[in-house]
């Protein structure tokens, strides 16, 4: 795969315009940023690029609109606070490939960096007809000479400037992208051992198909968050008012016993934190926590996070670890009252010696939320989806059409 280095080796960037497709999107609250990790994780690329004198043309979805413009997911705010992290004013086209757009990509000298409006304002992006796809591409290409490739968490989408773009311009991956892969090759290439891994988030089935492939390669696998409920209720437990997928414990129960079989150790909570409802996470309302053993769940008691006894646990089957991949919160982490559990995992991959991986999605938004160091972990992943269809051995359509 040619990487930006090549790029820049050859002198290949200097007066181009360069299109960067970029991954920006962030959580916002009306037009404020709640977490611009993402945006942090594209300066770099955009910084070289500029510094040599590129007309740096950057691009990125944000939301899910229904491929038209909708102000409530414009790029804009993106825009500003992007222009502050590089320390220069970063141009806004109000469109993505209109008469704002050529206007801004033509207004831009050397060193210079512009931002295009959502792509997804366009159905084109996101089409499953090749034609209608590759059309959107084309009016992309228009207005660049080059391609670099820097949105690891769309790279598992094929959508028109993922896949169809790369195909149209000399190409190349950008820093974030090569350094992804490369943190992505050591969970699955010659892993340091023992190698554990923790899963949580909300539904079992969104990570049945890395589950099947991890008890392939890791030693201990530990579960939490929403989707363990399925997998107690497997083993013969009464959840409560838990999230549960019942159409799910016939896989779940085929995992424990292949776990089983192949001596993977498979950790579950011993117990759990719960209340009557689930919490006000935006107004931080006081809930009322109440603590059950696995065993004994109360059968109007919603379970929001793993118990005290799980912390200790999960603290230390990491504690060993040379590799760890963890990847989803292990309860509501937004409220105070249950984010315990989601703290003492990050905690615990800051106090293991192991080269630890946060998957991206909500595990990196935890760990910023809850004021840990970003720099005690050995990566924080800026694509959780892309993350888990890498380690389930798919192709991913972003990354193969940067090989090509």
């Amino acid at each position: 795969m040619k990487t930006i280095d090549d790029l820049l080796a050859a002198g290949q960037v200097e007066g181009k315009r360069v299109f960067v497709r970029a991954d920006l999107n962030v959580p916002l609250s009306g037009e404020t940023i709640t977490d611009d990790g993402r945006i942090r994780a594209a300066v770099p690329t955009i910084k070289r690029l500029a510094d040599a004198g590129a007309k740096v043309i950057v691009a990125s979805h944000l939301g899910r609109p229904k491929g038209a413009p909708d102000p409530q997911f414009s790029l804009a705010p993106v825009a500003a606070r992007l222009g502050e992290l590089l320390g220069t004013d970063v141009a806004f086209a109000a469109d993505t490939v209109g008469d704002s757009a050529r206007a801004t990509v033509e207004g831009l000298a050397g060193g210079q960096v512009a931002l295009l409006e959502n792509l997804r304002f366009n159905a084109g992006e996101t089409a499953k007809d090749d034609a209608e796809r590759g059309a959107f591409a084309d009016r992309l290409a228009a207005l660049a000479d080059t391609y670099v490739g820097d949105g690891f968490g769309a790279v598992h989408r094929k959508h028109a400037s993922v896949y169809d773009l790369p195909g149209r311009l000399p190409h190349a991956a950008g820093g974030l992208i090569a350094t992804e892969v490369g943190v992505l090759k050591k969970l699955t290439e010659d892993v340091a051992r023992p190698y554990v891994v923790v899963l949580g988030g909300s539904k079992v089935s969104d990570k049945l198909g890395v589950i099947d492939h991890l008890l392939e390669k890791a030693d201990r696998i530990l579960v939490g968050g929403g989707m363990v409920f399925t997998f107690l209720k497997a083993q013969g437990h009464e959840v409560g008012k838990s999230l549960l997928q019942e159409d799910q414990i016939p896989v779940v129960t085929e995992y424990l016993q292949r776990a089983e079989a192949k001596g993977v150790e498979f950790v579950l909570p011993v117990d759990v934190v719960g209340d009557l409802e689930f919490p006000d996470v935006k107004g931080k309302t006081p809930a009322n926590p109440v603590v059950a053993p696995v065993d004994a769940i109360p059968a109007d008691v919603l379970g929001l996070d793993i118990g005290p006894e799980s912390r200790k646990l999960f603290a230390a089957k990491i504690a060993d670890a040379a590799t760890v991949f963890w990847n989803g919160p292990m309860g509501v982490f937004e409220h105070p009252d249950f984010a315990d559990g989601t703290r003492a995992v990050a905690q615990a991959l800051v106090d293991a010696p192991a080269f630890s991986v946060v998957g991206g999605g909500d595990s990196a938004a935890a760990v910023r939320i809850l004021g840990f160091d970003e720099d005690a972990f050995g990566h924080i992943s800026t694509g959780g989806g892309a993350s888990l269809e890498y380690l389930e051995g798919k192709t991913l359509p972003g990354l193969a059409a940067l090989e090509n």
